[in-house]
């Protein structure tokens, strides 16, 4: 499992989108071909404490999750089976996309629940153990998106890489830290990591997303961490709702990564860069503010966009 001991570089990034400010980019996308960005974070310490075990792992997501997509991997590259509980209808409906294609190749078996237990699956904490044949102690739930308890602690080691990084030979230190937001969990780990120091903005790519302010708070008292507020939490930039990508989110992405070479997703990635285009637009950030946008990855989704 030597996949998951790795760090990410930090990248300045100089864009016309971004007026008077001072980008950089952590480019965690790079972290591991498949298994990348902030699933790759939430991962490490989950995958880690079952070395020695032969677990069945058993987790959730969409038709197109990052996150189902990682966990076949890092499943494969472990050892690990896998069972995948995916939102839809099954494979006569057409509903078998790439993503899961792939999953399927690693060795996930594809299991298709309805809305209402997809729902399920999220509210009843034991609602996984119906959908797994012959249930033993050796199947390990990872909820959805892998936001579990743990996994703020491998997102929490990127600050560290932060500042300990060096620009002009002299100590880097960032005034804030900007990150899609779905579930909470990564921004919980970003605040875990800034233990207090600077600011984190999450950009909410889901609609009607102020109850994450509570889902951050419980992954952080669950994880063992003081219940830090040195965040803003942004929810007017989801352009419509999860996995929508309106026109001009699309030519935005486009026109970005044409001009950085930093290729973007429009479901999370891409509203986060179009958010800090807004904002700097809009005089959000002082002069001269030091702001790290983090690159979740995810670029895998980005295909149901084609």
């Amino acid at each position: 499992m030597q996949f998951i001991h790795t760090s990410s570089p930090l990248q300045a990034l100089q864009s016309r989108f971004f007026p008077d400010v001072q980008v950089w980019v952590k480019r965690d996308d790079l972290l591991h071909p498949e298994v990348s960005g902030n699933k790759f974070r939430k991962l490490k310490y989950p995958l880690q404490a079952l070395q020695g075990l032969a677990p069945t792992l058993v987790t959730m997501g969409g038709a197109w999750s990052n996150h189902l997509h990682a966990t076949a991997h890092a499943a494969c590259l472990a050892g690990y089976p896998a069972i995948g509980l995916v939102r839809g209808h099954g494979e006569a409906s057409m509903e078998m996309t790439a993503t899961l294609i792939d999953c399927q190749r690693q060795g996930m078996q594809i299991r298709f629940v309805s809305r209402e237990q997809y729902r399920q699956l999220r509210d009843v904490p034991q609602a996984w153990h119906q959908y797994v044949d012959a249930l033993s102690p050796s199947h390990v739930w990872l909820p959805e998106g892998g936001s579990a308890p743990a996994a703020l602690h491998g997102v929490a080691e990127l600050v560290d890489e932060l500042f300990d990084a060096e620009i002009d030979h002299q100590a880097f230190v960032p005034d804030t830290v900007m990150v899609a937001c779905g579930t909470g969990a990564t921004l919980a780990g970003l605040l875990a990591g800034m233990r207090g120091r600077g600011r984190a903005i999450g950009i909410a790519a889901i609609k009607n997303a102020a109850y994450l302010h509570t889902e951050i708070a419980g992954l952080l008292q669950r994880a063992g961490y003081p219940s830090y507020q040195n965040y803003e939490l942004l929810t007017d930039f989801h352009h419509g709702g999860y996995a929508k990508a309106p026109p001009v989110l699309r030519q935005f992405c486009q026109e970005f990564s044409a001009e950085t070479g930093i290729a973007v997703e429009p479901v999370y990635t891409g509203k986060m860069f179009y958010a800090l285009h807004q904002l700097a637009q809009a005089g959000h950030f002082r002069p001269g503010e030091r702001v790290v946008a983090l690159h979740t990855g995810g670029l895998q989704g980005a295909r149901g966009f084609l």
